[in-house]
């Protein structure tokens, strides 16, 4: 495996059935992606490109309690929200998304008329917690191996605190 590539040749795709935003969100989000950290044999960080059409986001606000991100705009501008502040960003930007709770909540828009496209970094601890303020929800992802051969297997469970069962219910 060669452990470089050119940004020119990662191909963008939308994201897969099962992770892409359903149709009903499509006025709101349309990331395309192209990975990067897996093609050149990456281990403790995961790199991609993401591409944002012009008036979508990428992803909903949201904040990790243990991985850290970082965004390098390549092309475009845009806005990206941390906590309770909004920033404008153009190409050459880098925005620090640190773990924390909702302070550190984030979200990259484009507010142009042209794509916008930056490069994401990322930590790959596991298991991981995210939370999304305005929606009041979390998400759990983990990766267990998978038999002899096989590869590992994904957990991901997305929930409200609210609707939480006791620990004991139904034991």
């Amino acid at each position: 495996m060669k452990p470089i590539i050119n940004l020119a040749d990662v191909e963008l795709s939308p994201l897969p059935a099962g992770v892409a935003p359903p149709d009903s969100m499509a006025d709101r989000y349309a990331p395309r992606m192209g990975a990067i950290g897996s093609r050149i044999g990456a281990a403790k960080l995961g790199y991609n490109v993401t591409a944002v059409a012009p008036g979508k986001r990428a992803f909903p606000f949201h904040n990790h309690r243990v991985n850290e991100e970082m965004f390098f705009v390549l092309e475009g501008t845009g806005e990206v929200r941390i906590g309770d502040a909004v920033y404008p960003i153009r190409a050459g930007d880098v925005i620090a998304c640190p773990p924390g709770g909702p302070e550190t909540a984030h979200q990259i828009a484009n507010t142009s008329e042209v794509e916008l496209k930056y490069l994401a970094v990322s930590t790959k601890m596991l298991p991981e917690i995210a939370e999304y303020p305005d929606s009041g929800k979390f998400g759990i992802l983990a990766e267990f191996p998978g038999a002899p051969g096989e590869r590992p297997k994904g957990f991901r469970f997305v929930s409200r605190e609210s609707e939480s069962v006791p620990y004991w219910e139904d034991n």
